[in-house]
């Protein structure tokens, strides 16, 4: 057998019929779904929005259209300053995905390439891993407050913060994928027949690395979303007049007695987006990784 195809013939067998096996998980396809939806509903955020977000009216905290007090032209109510809280939940939906996934790619793709690279290299291995210790012991809002104290509050600190925060899990799990894939026979066979570290680094270990990388993405995607929602609460995030769904919960708790849904709608919202990701992540190990089904 080709040296260069059988790093493949391994995994082929259970990743043939992964598709298969998430469409039959209903509950990961019913949070796939919701997960599709609400990114929809953000990019197309300009065009669904029924008012400007940042544009004050005389309604001041008028309560969701389902209630006694309530109208169907503020669907979801509008806040303390009169703003349309439905116009608000998907510019601040967009926000709040796109700090996540900027965040989650620098980490994911620094991370794992620290780790990739450490299984490697053994000699580099120690090295690696003392900095990723390292790391580990400053919590995500710690490096917040100190992005913060730096930069000032922004969108930017946050997204620096949280991947900061992100690069010793993704290169410990990386690590260990890496050391799983490096001891395979075809590594060996490879280096025997004369190939380069960055073709077996390019065609073996990160294709045979990248899905379940990936995986751990997923499922820390929720993570980030919550520590990106708590630093943004805390108001270390994005600046008004933005919207962002931890500041808009921040920016109602003033209101939690006499208008609890300025609170309620933004914080529903962060539930949904990390229950559909945690679900969806762990459809895809199960399906993408047999060894790790329950």
């Amino acid at each position: 057998m080709d040296v260069r195809n059988a790093a493949l013939v391994d995994q082929a067998p259970a990743r043939r019929s992964w598709w298969k096996a998430l469409l039959a998980d209903r509950g990961a396809m019913l949070a796939l779904l919701v997960l599709t939806l609400i990114v929809l509903a953000a990019v197309f955020a300009p065009l669904l929005a029924p008012f400007d977000p940042n544009a004050n009216s005389r309604a001041v905290m008028q309560p969701p259209a389902w209630s006694e007090r309530g109208n169907w032209q503020h669907i979801l109510g509008t806040d303390g300053q009169g703003r349309d809280i439905l116009s608000r939940i998907l510019y601040g939906t967009r926000l709040t995905l796109l700090i996540a996934l900027v965040a989650i790619g620098i980490g994911g793709v620094i991370g794992s390439g620290l780790g990739l690279l450490s299984s490697m290299y053994p000699r580099l291995d120690p090295w690696v891993m003392r900095l990723n210790d390292m790391m580990l012991s400053f919590p995500a809002i710690l490096l917040g407050l100190a992005m913060v104290a730096v930069f000032g509050p922004g969108v930017w600190p946050i997204i620096l913060a949280l991947a900061v925060a992100s690069i010793p899990d993704c290169a410990r799990i990386a690590r260990s994928i890496g050391i799983g894939v490096m001891s395979q026979e075809y590594i060996e066979a490879g280096r025997a027949v004369g190939l380069t570290d960055w073709t077996i680094f390019r065609k073996y270990l990160l294709r045979n690395s990248i899905s379940s990388i990936m995986i751990f993405l997923s499922l820390r995607f929720g993570q980030v979303i919550l520590i990106g929602a708590a630093l943004s609460f805390l108001g270390l995030g994005a600046r008004p007049p933005a919207s962002e769904l931890g500041m808009m919960a921040a920016q109602g708790r003033d209101f939690l007695l006499f208008a609890p849904h300025i609170v309620a709608v933004p914080s529903v919202a962060i539930f949904i987006i990390v229950l559909c990701a945690n679900v969806t992540g762990d459809a895809l190990r199960d399906v993408l990784d047999p060894r790790l089904k329950s």
